[in-house]
């Protein structure tokens, strides 16, 4: 028999985000992600409460603004330069480039658009100024170990790198 989601429980989901106005899928994790519940902040405290008491095999669905959790689109965060000032390896759609301000803050700008002339990158987290629909598949649910507990999620054997035979997990 299922057990409910509640805290100290190791979970195993698959999700999807779809985005609410376009009905386009913009993630899909099909290969299930581990997590010890109200011991990781992995999703969002709203996800997170929605899942409290569902038992493996249920679906949750779960409307978010993407403003609330990653703040609204800021257009300074978008630049475009002339595609000969940027180095080839960014010249690809989808490229992440990380930067570090005079500050030392680090911030990860994606490449959202380049043609024959320019090349343009964004810093806005790509959900900014989306409501998605995020629908969770619960795999299982048990007893999480106290190491598992601890670490917030899946403890695995460290692989043998010394063997041919062993592929890391």
């Amino acid at each position: 028999m299922s057990e409910p989601i509640e805290d100290n429980k190791f979970v195993e989901l698959t999700y999807t985000i779809t985005d609410k106005k376009t009905g386009a899928t913009l993630v899909q994790i099909e290969y299930p992600i581990g997590y010890v519940h109200g011991a990781n902040d992995i999703l969002d405290p709203s996800i997170l409460r929605e899942l409290d008491g569902k038992m493996a095999g249920e679906i949750v669905e779960v409307l978010i603004d993407c403003n609330e959790i990653y703040g609204p689109r800021d257009e300074g965060l978008v630049f475009t330069d002339r595609l000969e000032n940027v180095p080839s390896e960014y010249h690809e759609i989808g490229t992440s480039i990380t930067m570090e301000s005079e500050k030392g803050v680090t911030r990860t700008f994606i490449v959202t658009r380049f043609d024959d002339t320019t090349l343009t990158i964004d810093g806005n987290n790509p959900l900014c100024g989306r409501e998605v629909i995020f629908a969770l598949k619960v795999l299982s649910v048990r007893n999480a170990t106290a190491e598992e507990i601890q670490a917030g999620g899946p403890m695995s054997e460290q692989p043998d790198i010394g063997s041919a035979n062993t592929l890391p997990i």
